[in-house]
């Protein structure tokens, strides 16, 4: 069987990246509105997220970040974003691409984006990327989470 060029899961999950790109662009441009806020799961373990080492010995595999209240300086690139978090009083720099992104919420409608681990990521760790299940029950109702699994290759 001819190998299949046309890889529409990894379509998928770049536009749906973009969704998440774009949120933050429109809150980096002008801020939250409303209830809004975001939780982000991302692979700390990814070689190009920039974060402290003592916050990276914290949270080996991956964390979530919620900007809601108090957050800084978020800078939003075509392969990444950066934004400054207070960690225990001390504020800290992230810079996190969009590929070690696992999962992406605003619980304040209901929205939520789950993403599969990529190809490099399914050997290294085994398994897809999920965000943990605290992160799936914020908001009133847990909201409607994109499962990308109908989309995959089986």
């Amino acid at each position: 069987m001819a190998e299949d060029r046309l890889r529409y899961d990894s379509m998928v999950e770049n536009a749906l990246r973009g969704v998440v790109r774009q949120a933050l662009s429109e809150a980096a441009t002008n801020g939250l509105p409303g209830d809004h806020h975001f939780y982000i799961t991302f692979h700390t373990d990814d070689p190009d997220v920039v974060m402290p080492d003592w916050l990276r010995a914290q949270f080996p595999d991956q964390m979530t970040i919620i900007l809601q209240h108090q957050f800084w300086g978020l800078e939003v690139a075509p392969e990444a974003f950066a934004v400054t978090l207070s960690f225990n009083n001390r504020q800290e720099r992230l810079s996190i691409p969009f590929d070690a992104i696992s999962a992406f919420a605003d619980p304040a409608v209901q929205f939520g984006l789950q993403f599969e681990a990529s190809e490099a990521d399914l050997g290294a760790a085994g398994g897809k990327a999920k965000a943990p299940e605290s992160n799936a029950a914020a908001g009133d109702g847990g909201g409607d989470v994109v499962a990308l699994d109908k989309f995959r290759k089986k």
